[in-house]
């Protein structure tokens, strides 16, 4: 889920002053199609889990932008960029004057994130992230958000919303990365609706009670076992799960998102011997293993990060 940006066009005189969070009290502007969110609160769901809220102009401005058919989605999400902190770079960022005046390695970075909740009525949204002490770049600073900081969102995109048809058997699949639009999608589904949803997480700490229809079965997978010191290679869990459910007999509507290598064995099983027509399939990687996110947004345009045969 990345952009390119236009080449720089700005000199780099007062870039500084452009940029720095000391430089200007004025309330942050959208700047192309960046806004300037604004944390209200901070909350640990799980060991490694992060639930930021985010408040203000800037969510409402966000809000404003957005297409209505997006932002409705259940899986609705955002490009957040993220400054490293030594640089008191304050959103929005210019990227045309920064990349005049900054080394590659000293520019803001990309990451993609599912938005949890969005409330147009109190301008608020919630954004949930993934933590693993000081390793990458989203989840030290998720830890170290405080009320008043800001953080960089575009536009947001999205395309899943469930069917209203309550006699749809649904299967949806994910690790971690997909928990916010898995828990989106349940609660969204028609009280009487039936089906499976199965979401791998490290342990048993990191299961969170999500709300769900009485015929959907709510299925965790744990990668790390109480009593076996081995843990699992991520995605390996659910693509086995997966395989051990009997083929539906019918239509069934499928979401299946996380780790590259599990979904291309999940396409294979669901679209390929299954036969589940692509019009009730949505599936696609949300990140691969061994990969920062710079690296498997480039290869998705290369024959590694296709999920789907040509």
């Amino acid at each position: 889920m990345s952009s390119t940006t236009p080449p720089p066009s700005t000199p780099a005189v007062d870039s500084a002053a452009a940029q720095s969070g000391a430089a200007s009290s004025a309330p942050a502007r959208p700047r192309g199609s960046q806004h300037a969110l604004t944390v209200t609160s901070s909350e640990r769901l799980s060991p490694h889990l992060v639930r930021l809220r985010f408040g203000g102009e800037g969510v409402a401005a966000w809000i404003a932008a957005a297409d209505p058919a997006r932002l409705g989605a259940t899986d609705t999400y955002a490009k957040l960029l993220f400054a490293k902190p030594e640089l008191a770079l304050e959103p929005p960022y210019d990227l045309e004057v920064l990349r005049e005046s900054l080394p590659l390695e000293d520019l803001p970075v990309r990451r993609t994130y599912t938005i949890r909740e969005v409330d147009a009525a109190t301008s608020t949204l919630a954004i949930d992230f993934v933590v693993h002490g000081d390793e990458g770049v989203a989840g030290p600073w998720a830890l170290g958000a405080q009320p008043g900081d800001l953080l960089s969102a575009s536009t947001p995109g999205g395309a899943f919303t469930p069917s209203a048809d309550a006699a749809l058997p649904r299967l949806y699949l994910g690790d971690d990365s997909a928990i916010p639009a898995i828990a989106a999608a349940l609660e969204a589904l028609p009280a009487d609706a039936r089906g499976t949803a199965i979401i791998e997480v490290e342990s048993a700490a990191e299961q969170l009670p999500l709300a769900h229809p009485d015929g959907v079965e709510l299925i965790w997978l744990h990668r790390a076992s109480e009593t076996d010191a081995a843990v699992a290679t991520a995605g390996e869990p659910l693509v086995a799960a997966a395989r051990a459910l009997p083929a539906p007999t019918g239509p069934v509507e499928v979401f299946a998102h996380g780790e590259r290598g599990a979904m291309k064995e999940l396409r294979r099983l669901i679209n390929g011997e299954w036969g589940v027509d692509r019009a009730l399939l949505s599936l696609s990687a949300y990140w691969a293993l061994g990969r920062a996110e710079d690296a498997f947004q480039a290869e998705k345009r290369e024959p590694i990060g296709q999920i789907f045969d040509a």
